[in-house]
């Protein structure tokens, strides 16, 4: 994946993308990121295993001068810990990645949120590029987001600004003392959400790839048209809020042309007409989007740490 970053300095930079079900790595050089290799997480093991996995895929690669991590759940990209993490991987939460990386390897590293990591990338090098302002959502187990102001992500007061997971879109359903998220727009608009809806009418169907398999259904095709409401019902309230200029989608499910069809033309319809200029595109850089992101920010810490010591 080329990436047209320059590198004057020949730097390698390790990267390493830590999701719920299994964590990616590559080596990004001369402007590539090569060498990418994924291995299950084995997230329920906890997160001291987790960790323990990500050092060694480190050492499987060499001669690098910094490290970018990506990683699931609320990042603290200042000290390059985890804020918080859910029950998916156990104990993650308050791990010090970039003091457990920086001890054992002696070289920077960046820290960041899985889709915020993903939505630097797309910024840079995918669909983003040229975009000073946008939002960047993943569908998948839960919703993620990320806010793109001029050119950086906005991470908020406390680093877990974008959480677009949590906007209440059933208040009727809202029950915060048993679930958080109850009434939130990921328990509705999430690929969780949709084989949930789908797997109550059709059994047999087990995942996103076997329900769009059968989108000549007109069940299930129905079934599928109420989760795109679901997802525009969110898209709609943060059109108006932010007023982007695009909002990139991503998550396996959004390679589906069905499916970002049917976003466009429910959004357009919904929208006050001054806001209509909103592009909705699918995100370019699939499962490297992380790890491209993740290589970025680890050079600007390496040419933050070059001038420091300069001085």
């Amino acid at each position: 994946m080329s990436t047209n970053i320059p590198n004057k300095e020949n730097i390698r930079i390790a990267t390493v993308d830590i999701g719920g079900t299994c964590i990616k790595s590559g080596l990004w050089e001369d402007g590539t990121v090569k060498d990418i290799r994924e291995q299950d997480t084995e997230a329920h093991r906890g997160g001291a295993h987790v960790m323990e996995k990500v050092l060694k895929i480190l050492d499987g690669y060499h001669n690098f001068q910094a490290i970018g991590i990506s990683s699931a759940g609320q990042v603290d990209t200042e000290k390059g810990m985890i804020l918080y993490a859910n029950e998916n991987i156990p104990g993650y939460t308050g791990t010090r990645i970039r003091e457990m990386i920086e001890n054992k390897f002696h070289v920077p590293a960046a820290v960041l949120n899985d889709v915020n990591s993903a939505a630097l990338g797309e910024a840079r090098y995918g669909a983003g590029k040229g975009h000073d302002n946008f939002l960047c959502l993943t569908y998948g187990t839960g919703v993620g987001g990320a806010i793109v102001m001029g050119g950086q992500v906005y991470v908020g007061s406390g680093y877990s600004a974008g959480e677009f997971g949590g906007i209440v879109t059933h208040p009727e359903d809202r029950n915060p003392a048993l679930d958080m998220f109850s009434g939130c727009y990921e328990r509705y608009a999430s690929t969780t959400a949709l084989v949930q809806r789908v797997r109550s009418r059709f059994p047999e169907l087990n995942n996103g790839r076997e329900i769009f398999a059968r989108l000549g259904d007109s069940g299930v095709r129905e079934l599928i048209t109420e989760w795109i409401a679901e997802i525009v019902c969110g898209l709609i309230s943060l059109t108006h809020i932010f007023n982007p200029s695009l909002i990139i989608l991503g998550g396996g499910v959004m390679e589906q042309e069905y499916v970002i069809g049917e976003v466009r033309r429910m959004l357009q319809t919904q929208l006050i007409p001054s806001f209509l200029n909103v592009e909705i595109l699918p995100a370019a850089l699939g499962n490297v989007a992380g790890m491209l992101g993740a290589a970025e920010a680890a050079l600007k810490e390496y040419e933050k740490r070059k001038e420091q010591s300069k001085s």
